[in-house]
């Protein structure tokens, strides 16, 4: 893991609302996989792609349905 392009992000669950902290690891390029909301127990899917070119990790999540 490296600590210089670890991100902390915040995004909402789509079953209850709740805030998820996410630690992305900029450094692993796009990710593709499922989380659990702590809140609700709930499956969600997160896709996170890597934007080196302008500098955004971009973050989406929906239900795992």
């Amino acid at each position: 893991m490296n600590t210089e392009k670890l991100h902390d992000a915040a995004v909402r669950c789509p079953h209850c609302g709740h805030n998820i902290h996410l630690a992305i690891d900029a450094s692993q390029g796009a990710q593709d996989y499922q989380d659990e909301c702590p809140a609700c127990g709930s499956d969600v899917h997160l896709a996170i792609e890597v934007d080196e070119l302008h500098d955004k990790i971009i973050v989406k999540i929906d239900p795992d349905e």
